[in-house]
């Protein structure tokens, strides 16, 4: 059985920041909130039998940072692989831009869509359709192998750390082929520093955890 586990990177805002539309364009580094929630993403993989076998994580400098502070957290040494893929979304006209600035240019139903189906506003430079293509053909990639010897399908058993962004981890949930009732269930979204599992088994992926929000005790 394959264990994907999907986590957001940590705070990139500060307490006296401005919080605004961090997307594929704009690459900064975690604060130490956010460095704390590295450590405490692997304090939970770690307490909870959840050590990865291999560990992927966008371009992007903040989810790179999580990722190695949660393997060093982990006690584990092993190499990041870096995907396109996992790059936070493109903003477009609202990229770095305040919650504030968005809502009076799109609306707060917008905003709302997009938090509860993933749907984009206009003006956003994302193709649903293609991300949710990157996504299944990812978990195809790490759930299933084909011997050659028998030539048959073959289920692997590993478990993967994804660290990504919100925009890109909200689509993740599609491979279990019932999106609608995922949403219907759970807030799509997940907090910073939050993490989601999924596991395939029999042919089948589904969420058992999503938006877990690990303790960030003794991690600061």
């Amino acid at each position: 059985m394959t264990t994907l586990i999907i986590a957001r990177h940590g705070n990139t805002f500060g307490p006296d920041d401005t919080p605004t539309r961090v997307g594929a364009k704009t690459d900064i580094p975690l604060v130490e909130k956010g460095k704390a929630q590295g450590i405490a993403l692997g304090q939970y993989l770690k307490d909870h039998d959840l050590l990865p076998d291999a560990v992927y994580s966008s371009t992007l400098q903040r989810t790179r940072e999580t990722a190695k502070l949660a393997l060093q957290t982990c006690g584990i040494s092993t190499h990041i692989y870096e995907l396109d893929i996992f790059n936070e979304i493109d903003y477009g006209v609202d990229e770095n831009q305040s919650e504030e600035t968005v809502i009076a240019r799109i609306g707060k139903d917008a905003i709302e869509k997009w938090d509860k189906h993933a749907t984009p506003p206009e003006g956003w430079h994302v193709d649903p359709d293609d991300i949710i293509q990157s996504w299944h053909s990812f978990a195809h990639q790490i759930s299933q192998t084909h011997d050659t010897v028998t030539n048959q399908v073959m289920d692997l058993s590993e478990t993967i750390l994804v660290v990504t962004s919100n925009g890109i981890a909200r689509f993740a949930p599609h491979i279990t082929d019932d999106f609608a009732d995922f949403a219907a269930k759970n807030t799509i979204k997940l907090s910073t520093g939050a993490l989601g599992v999924l596991k395939f088994s029999q042919g089948n992926w589904r969420v058992t955890d999503w938006n877990i929000r690990p303790s960030l005790e003794g991690c600061g």
